[in-house]
């Protein structure tokens, strides 16, 4: 006699609509979410590159798949630098689309887990050693693994001092703070006259790094490098003689507020709505007073009136029209010959 037995429960995996006809996660993506989602709580300190070599999933076609969940909101990394040295990145992975500061939220209510720690090592066996001298720079990073190595940084460039390696560690580093400031080697080297600026004033590099990553927009950065610029001309401290002649001088006026810090050659404040910011114009174009994004939005909004009053036109005129059935018409012809 054959019997039919159902699995029970535990055995299957819920799978929500948004996620399996989501139009833009591909077959490796959306597989390697709803296997995260069934897995037990024990297992969840596994990194996700794990989880896809058990599946199959290896290669560019894990990264591709974690490009995928990484723009569509699913998948959210922070990397940070633990006590010890050891640089960690923590993953957070939703069923559901999460905004940066949604996953920031999910990610401080579950802070409460208790973390793993270390246990005590036996002393190794012999004298100590210095460390072994070569020329080894890491070549692959496997960026969800823990390391006690930040990433690999090029060569300083001839004729740098100490004040412009540090600024370009400095900017290097803003990417453990949040993904959305990563700068390249080229880009952040385009900044580094404005960070040696401000440790020229007295600020220390730990300093001009909270600065710079404080009060985050909520929706993101879209570009980095701007970003950055924007905010290393606007905040800007003042020079130290300037601040101890006003410290020992009369209080001044408080209604008028400090002298905004020049531009840097070649930027111009953009005259568009919003907030205060600066652009590059392009070259032929040195007269121009809105940046791309606030020009789209201009002509965008130009366009939506002369589109609002073409149909309104184009609604008008098909009122007017009144189809003649031919028989009118015929009769009509007929009437005007007699």
């Amino acid at each position: 006699m054959l019997w039919h037995a159902i699995a029970p429960s535990r055995r299957y995996t819920k799978a929500s609509h948004d996620v399996v006809r989501h139009p833009r996660l591909s077959s490796d993506a959306k597989i390697l979410l709803l296997y995260v989602q069934g897995l037990p709580a024990e297992r969840r300190a596994v990194a996700l590159s794990e989880h896809a070599r058990t599946l199959g999933i290896t290669g560019r076609a894990y990264q591709k798949a974690k490009k995928l969940l990484v723009v569509n909101g699913f998948l959210h990394e922070w990397r940070q630098q633990g006590g010890r040295g050891f640089w960690t990145t923590e993953q957070l992975l939703a069923n559901v689309v999460l905004s940066p500061v949604e996953a920031v939220r999910s990610r401080e209510a579950g802070a409460g887990e208790a973390a793993v720690v270390p246990g005590a090592r036996k002393p190794t066996v012999g004298q100590p050693e210095g460390p072994a001298v070569g020329d080894y720079r890491p070549e692959e990073e496997e960026r969800e693994k823990n390391s006690s190595h930040p990433p690999s940084e090029e060569p300083p460039e001839d004729g740098w001092g100490p004040e412009e390696v540090e600024a370009e560690r400095a900017l290097l580093s803003l990417r453990r703070c949040h993904r959305s400031l990563h700068l390249g080697v080229v880009e952040a080297r385009k900044l580094v006259r404005l960070a040696v600026e401000w440790l020229r004033r007295g600020v220390t590099a730990e300093e001009m790094r909270r600065v710079l990553t404080s009060d985050l927009p909520p929706d993101g950065v879209r570009s980095a490098v701007g970003f950055l610029r924007y905010r290393l001309v606007r905040k800007l401290p003042e020079p130290p003689g300037e601040r101890t002649a006003r410290t020992a001088g009369p209080e001044p006026d408080r209604a008028e507020g400090p002298d905004p810090a020049p531009l840097p050659p070649g930027w111009v404040t953009c005259q568009g709505p919003g907030d205060e910011h600066v652009f590059r114009p392009v070259e032929g174009a040195e007269g121009e007073t809105h940046c791309g994004p606030c020009r789209r939005r201009t002509a965008w909004d130009l366009w939506s009136e002369r589109r609002a009053a073409q149909l309104a036109a184009e609604q008008a005129a098909e009122d007017d029209y009144r189809h003649t059935p031919w028989r009118e018409r015929v009769a009509a012809l007929e009437a005007e010959r007699t």
